[in-house]
């Protein structure tokens, strides 16, 4: 990718800590935040409120809304910080081809570190109950090259402090 606008994709399952670490992030590189979760249709939002997974076709035109809005900051040069399940291999492809330079950071947690932030989470319309339907649909992006891991079983500061390092090592790596 030739592109010169970047994006960083923090990735992971729900209560991995990606709104929090994609915040930090977009406020130390002065980058715009996005979050994945304004994306999802009302029907969609009252559907995982419910306890229901989503379907691959409900996902579908989540997906391209922010492949769209992502497309519409690369044409304004404005570099971002997107908050993002991104579970779905196809997903975090479609997102590569938005025409932005993209890095993913994956959280990696085990479920009972996220079941019990889940439990303690107040105000998001993800039911807790959906975590394991998370871990089952995740497709695991390690193999691919601009996928990197960060330990979540850290405190937030240390996780922070690691992305910002793991950015800092990818975007001198490909400038």
């Amino acid at each position: 990718m030739n592109a010169s606008t970047q994006l960083i994709v923090v990735m992971g399952v729900s209560g991995s800590g990606k709104s929090s670490v994609a915040k930090a992030l977009a406020e130390h590189y002065d980058y715009c935040y996005l979050d994945g979760d304004d994306f999802h249709s009302e029907s969609s939002r009252m559907h995982m409120a419910s306890g229901q997974p989503l379907t691959d076709e409900m996902r579908a035109p989540w997906v391209a809304n922010i492949c769209a809005h992502l497309q519409m900051r690369a044409k304004n040069q404005q570099h971002c910080v997107l908050a993002f399940s991104g579970l779905k291999a196809l997903h975090r492809e479609q997102l590569r081809g938005a025409g932005l330079k993209t890095i993913f950071l994956f959280l990696l947690g085990n479920k009972e570190t996220i079941q019990q932030r889940l439990q303690n989470r107040v105000g998001h319309f993800m039911a807790p109950t959906l975590l394991d339907s998370q871990f089952e649909s995740l497709e695991n992006p390690l193999s691919e090259k601009d996928v990197v891991p960060v330990d979540i079983s850290v405190s937030l500061t240390e996780v922070i402090q690691q992305s910002i390092n793991l950015v800092d090592q990818h975007l001198l790596l490909s400038a």
